[in-house]
């Protein structure tokens, strides 16, 4: 499907509802912060009534398996962090940032290019490719500012687009950014790929998807993704956040999982899920396309440098996945220990033996009401329904982390089945 600027829009994480305010007339005589406050109120009532106004738990302490949240001091087990590896509070991580934080200061003050560029800068960027086995790196606040700076700097309009409908978003307004031609295909469908690729005349064409669909636990089927590019001379772009650090056998995400490591063209992640929990992101792929990068890419140019301590947590992070793949094997022993379990119990779990463990509820008001009785009893999760995920496809979301114990799981598990058995979800 061709699309315009506007017409490219759709990804489950980026569903939002559109509101169809009512038509009505605001006061030109008032004051325009007047008239700004009345016509925000309008729409954030739009957001209530439809259900999905966002109220945020606020965490009274690190980031951890066991948590404290306001109001309370009770600890409960946190079951909906994308902290995989469990490093957002190790005490090791900690200590090297902190040192790091007292020897290179707060921040830098600047961009890269002026004098926003630490040798901790460089070092990580070499870490990085070369844990992904690519030529070179470049670091963002974010892996949506990576998103966000990659496809209007490479693609004109003599290009192609092809995106997963699914896409996150952060991939989306990217490309809405550039000057491309815009394809959707249908969600892992290598037919409707495979003829959107036939049918087009475009100088480069770039496929892009994630490696993990992060609300179905879902694996983009890239042996196919990269068959289809190598028959129609196309470039194949992965977007790694669910994945880097943790999945696949020694971690190195999507492409390690198929066992064809090296196949893809361009990757962007993330600092900040599993490798430290902290913030930003980055692009690593051939030399050329970096350095093009360091000069055209504008989240980059006009975006402060990553903070040192920001950056020691990943140098750290890297530094321990480059030398032991234990942590990485203790997520997949955890998540195969909690999806065979509830799969057992008769619960329906979405995805493919992925961290994110979706448990399929069907119904709204039941995903919100499971996740009640899932806290009462000490697990933290959330409850996901429409306009997040498609109608009828409400959902618990379970994400396993390294750091949870034997005996964190089996805790889930028997709250699960608790709930279940009370909601007559399961018998």
């Amino acid at each position: 499907m061709l699309m315009d600027f506007f017409e490219f829009e759709k990804g489950l994480e980026y569903n939002f509802i559109r509101f169809a305010l009512r038509r009505r007339q605001y006061s030109s005589a008032a004051p325009a912060n007047a008239q700004l406050r009345e016509i925000l109120s309008d729409q954030l009532n739009g957001i209530r009534d439809a259900g999905t106004f966002k109220s945020e738990r606020v965490i009274t302490s690190s980031q951890s398996t066991q948590i404290t949240v306001e109001g309370s001091n009770e600890k409960i087990l946190n079951f909906c962090a994308n902290n995989y590896l469990g490093l957002a509070n190790n005490p090791d991580v900690v200590n090297y940032s902190h040192n790091v934080l007292e020897k290179y200061g707060a921040g830098l003050s600047s961009v890269r290019f002026i004098c926003g560029t630490q040798d901790i800068h460089k070092n990580l960027e070499k870490k990085l490719a070369q844990f992904h086995g690519r030529e070179d790196t470049i670091l963002y606040a974010s892996c949506f500012d990576a998103n966000a700076g990659l496809f209007e700097a490479i693609l004109s309009g003599e290009d192609a687009v092809f995106s997963d409908e699914l896409n996150h978003a952060s991939i989306i307004d990217g490309i809405r950014l550039c000057r491309a031609q815009k394809y959707r295909y249908k969600h892992r469908d290598m037919n409707d790929l495979k003829n959107l690729l036939e049918t087009s005349k475009a100088r480069m064409k770039l496929i892009v998807t994630d490696g993990v669909f992060s609300m179905d636990g879902n694996i983009a089927p890239l042996k196919d993704i990269v068959a289809l590019a190598k028959e129609y001379n196309a470039l194949t772009f992965i977007d790694e956040c669910h994945a880097t650090g943790f999945f696949g056998k020694t971690g190195r995400g999507t492409e390690e999982y198929y066992n064809i490591t090296g196949s893809v063209d361009i990757i962007n992640s993330t600092l900040g899920k599993a490798l430290g929990g902290a913030a930003g992101g980055y692009t690593t792929g051939p030399k050329e396309l970096i350095t093009f990068l360091r000069q055209k890419s504008r989240p980059y140019l006009f975006s402060n440098s990553l903070p040192p301590a920001v950056v020691a947590t990943g140098t750290k992070v890297i530094d321990m996945l480059l030398t032991s793949n234990e942590l990485t094997e203790k997520v997949q022993t955890n998540t195969q220990r909690f999806r065979s379990a509830m799969t057992k119990a008769g619960f329906t779990i979405s995805g493919e033996n992925h961290p994110i463990c979706p448990v399929m509820l069907g119904d709204a008001r039941l995903a919100s009401a499971f996740a009640d009785e899932m806290l009462k009893r000490g697990i933290y999760v959330i409850g996901f329904s429409y306009p997040v995920v498609p109608k009828g496809k409400a959902r618990i979301r379970v994400q396993i982390s390294a750091s949870h114990s034997t005996a964190d799981i089996d805790h889930a598990i028997a709250a699960f089945v608790d709930v279940g058995k009370s909601l007559k979800v399961i018998h």
